[in-house]
């Protein structure tokens, strides 16, 4: 990355979703830099709300930061004031869940609160709107890696939403001059990952004894992107002079199968791992591959952290939950 940890950063910045993994995260990093934040999380349901609490505990004693328990959707001037940075990190997550009647939650989360976050940035005129898209908007392209100029076939409800809020970043940059960017997050994990995410739920296995879930054959291959790249990623996305109106795709270039990982787990828990195959979820594409040429030479995105490591730390990270618990 061309920016460095711990860099002064000195920017006025607002993070949606504070209180979530990737959010949390960014707020870290953001006060490290020197960044006076303002976050907002209306702590939703999807997964147990104290692990949101957790997750701003520590936050919550600098006197930098300050947070705001409220719906983005509900958004006022007064809330915030002379902000100069935006990361919109809040969305109602989660592909499988997205069918059905919760699609109202996707809705809302995803859509209208990007649209009402983009109209007060009209009003506010903020540096930089940064804005966490996902590679489920892709779907099955049918050809890897993706690239950013593909055609996007969300295969979920999610994706859609997704896709939408991209297309409303778009539409405010190109009619009100939001300096808004669209991030393409590609499959994030690390220390605080949801629950409901697989490496999540397979090192919880691992470390319970339990029998891991996979969901289809397991050959099924994915980019996994380590969180510290996810938050460099952002920053180079506020700081960079062309990135305004722009998509990019942000993948740790580790693409692996399922299996692979769990061969990785395996060797690093040095434990002999029982595995119970489930049929694959509506919504799951087969592969994910990051194309990220255009973040590289734009933004100066270059991941850091290779699968195996990430994996070590958020194992390590695991067992000193449980030891302290």
């Amino acid at each position: 990355m061309t920016q460095k940890n711990n860099r002064p950063l000195n920017k006025n910045c607002l993070v949606t979703g504070a209180a979530g993994f990737v959010g949390a995260h960014l707020v870290r990093r953001l006060l490290a830099g020197g960044c006076p934040v303002t976050g907002i999380d209306c702590f939703t349901d999807y997964y147990d709300r104290q692990i949101k609490e957790n997750n701003v505990a520590d936050l919550l004693k600098n006197p930098s930061f300050k947070l705001i328990r409220r719906d983005v959707v509900d958004i006022e001037d007064s809330w915030v004031d002379g902000v100069q940075w935006v990361f919109h990190q809040a969305a109602q997550a989660g592909v499988r869940a997205s069918w059905g009647g919760e699609f109202t939650h996707y809705t809302r989360h995803n859509v209208l609160a990007t649209q009402r976050l983009l109209e007060w940035a009209v009003r506010s005129k903020p540096e930089r709107l940064v804005f966490a898209s996902s590679s489920s908007v892709y779907g099955d392209t049918g050809k890897l890696p993706m690239h950013e100029n593909d055609l996007p076939r969300p295969l979920s409800p999610y994706g859609v939403t997704k896709l939408a809020a991209e297309h409303l970043c778009g539409l405010y940059h190109q009619n009100f001059a939001v300096p808004a960017v669209s991030l393409r997050y590609f499959t994030v994990y690390g220390p605080g990952q949801r629950p409901d995410m697989a490496f999540y739920r397979f090192i919880h296995s691992i470390l319970e004894d339990s029998e891991i879930v996979v969901y289809g054959s397991g050959e099924q291959t994915r980019d996994f992107t380590f969180i510290d790249d996810i938050v460099e990623a952002n920053l180079a996305a506020a700081q960079a002079g062309l990135a305004a109106g722009r998509v990019y795709n942000i993948g740790g270039g580790s693409r692996i199968s399922v299996n692979g990982v769990l061969e990785i787990l395996q060797n690093l828990a040095g434990k002999q791992l029982s595995i119970r195959h489930e049929p694959v979820q509506a919504g799951d594409p087969p592969h994910t591959y990051a194309d990220t040429a255009k973040a590289k030479e734009e933004l100066g995105f270059i991941p850091r952290t290779p699968l195996e490591k990430g994996l070590n730390i958020m194992l390590t990270s695991f067992k000193k939950r449980i030891m302290s618990s």
